[in-house]
């Protein structure tokens, strides 16, 4: 009878303390789980998708998408505001770019083929911090971010996206988001151009002349202002019914590729230190002969067949065909006395920081040409699609500030 009564006290007191413990890893769980992985694993979200490359037939809404989770610790999942429709992602859409893509999101190539469907396009995102992984140090859930997300990633034409902590910057607060949607790829993208293909910053711009072929885009129009915040002097080729929008972000001399033969009319200017083609085809030759030779004087474009050749001929093939034509491209020109580069785009958070004080300084604008609804994304991309774009295209996918 001892040994009962001694069991069943030893036994409350044990219930309780374990009562107690239970509770407090509860409390602990609760306070470490907004910061790691899903709360809402199993649920659902609306997204526009594709099930198979093709024309813009094959966009699908989707509103049983699966939700997106943290897998690693420096990862954030957003809540989209708003996003943008570049040209890649119309290229993705058909197709361009699947070997390396693919390549990028399964580099052991231990899934089957097709696994990257459904696939979420829409590169840039302007939204708000939901969930945070383990080692995320500089965003909380609550934080109204920008960024650009890789095209190997899912992307942002959800209501929820993934992506990590070291690609978004903080929004600057005087953009909304459909403002910021506008900027993040291709200020990255002109960032990359000029920064890690040309070697300009702020401190090296003053006083140097820039030529940018086909100036009116995304990409175009961010160069300008990236360019002019830093001092250099801008050439801008475009049409005439694009002049008033460059001149108005800063060029300081317009050329109308429609007017004349552009090597002719450039004829009458000083050479280049620097050529940002966002055009390629034939426009390469006017790096030969309208920068200046042996002054460090660089040709960049954007216009590579690197893509291309890997979807055309395997991973292997493609890497060596592309090789072969950029060490020829160089030697070509290294013997005219200029450097030849070919631009990629760099998804960047500390990039993003610097751009976003250029943006608080007022030295960097959005240029949106147009802004369409969550249910109008097909539209969206058959605008795109026409080319010819005066700034950007947005998609507005929360109704927010």
């Amino acid at each position: 009878m001892f040994n009962i009564v001694r069991w069943n006290f030893i036994s409350g007191v044990k219930t309780h303390r374990l009562g107690a413990l239970k509770q407090a890893v509860q409390q602990r769980c609760s306070r470490v789980r907004q910061f790691s992985s899903s709360f809402r694993r199993n649920t659902v979200m609306p997204a526009w998708v594709i099930d198979k490359y093709g024309g813009n037939e094959v966009l699908r809404f989707n509103s049983n998408m699966t939700f997106p989770v943290i897998n690693y610790p420096n990862e954030v999942i957003i809540k989209v505001h708003a996003t943008s429709i570049n040209p890649i992602d119309v290229n993705m859409r058909n197709g361009y770019g699947s070997a390396s893509l693919n390549m990028s999101r399964d580099p052991l190539n231990v899934k089957t083929s097709g696994s990257e469907f459904p696939l979420v396009l829409g590169r840039d995102v302007s939204g708000v911090v939901m969930e945070c992984g383990l080692n995320v140090r500089y965003f909380k859930p609550g934080d109204q971010v920008w960024g650009a997300i890789p095209p190997w990633k899912q992307g942002a034409l959800a209501e929820f996206v993934v992506t990590s902590g070291n690609e978004i910057s903080m929004k600057p607060k005087s953009l909304s988001h459909i403002e910021a949607a506008s900027l993040p790829y291709v200020t990255l993208t002109a960032w990359a151009a000029l920064v890690n293909s040309c070697g300009l910053n702020k401190e090296k711009c003053p006083g140097k002349r820039v030529l940018l072929i086909g100036a009116s885009g995304g990409v175009g129009t961010a160069a300008i202002q990236l360019l002019k915040a830093w001092g250099a002097h801008v050439t801008a080729v475009c049409s005439e019914d694009a002049f008033t929008l460059i001149k108005s972000i800063g060029a300081d001399d317009v050329v109308d590729y429609k007017a004349a033969q552009l090597s002719e009319q450039l004829k009458s200017r000083e050479l280049f230190d620097v050529i940002l083609d966002n055009v390629g085809g034939a426009t390469e030759a006017l790096a030969l002969q309208f920068l200046k030779p042996w002054s460090g004087a660089t040709y960049a474009t954007l216009v590579t067949p690197f893509l291309y050749n890997n979807d055309r001929l395997g991973i292997a093939d493609g890497m060596m065909r592309t090789g072969v034509t950029l060490s020829c491209k160089v030697v070509k020109h290294l013997c005219k006395g200029v450097h030849y580069r070919w631009v990629f785009f760099s998804p960047s958070g500390p990039s993003l920081d610097e751009i976003g004080e250029l943006v608080k300084d007022v030295k960097i604008r959005p240029v949106i040409e147009e802004i369409f609804s969550f249910s109008d994304v097909p539209k969206a991309f058959n605008k795109v699609e026409k080319g010819h774009a005066r700034g950007k295209t947005v998609i507005s996918v929360t109704e927010s500030k």
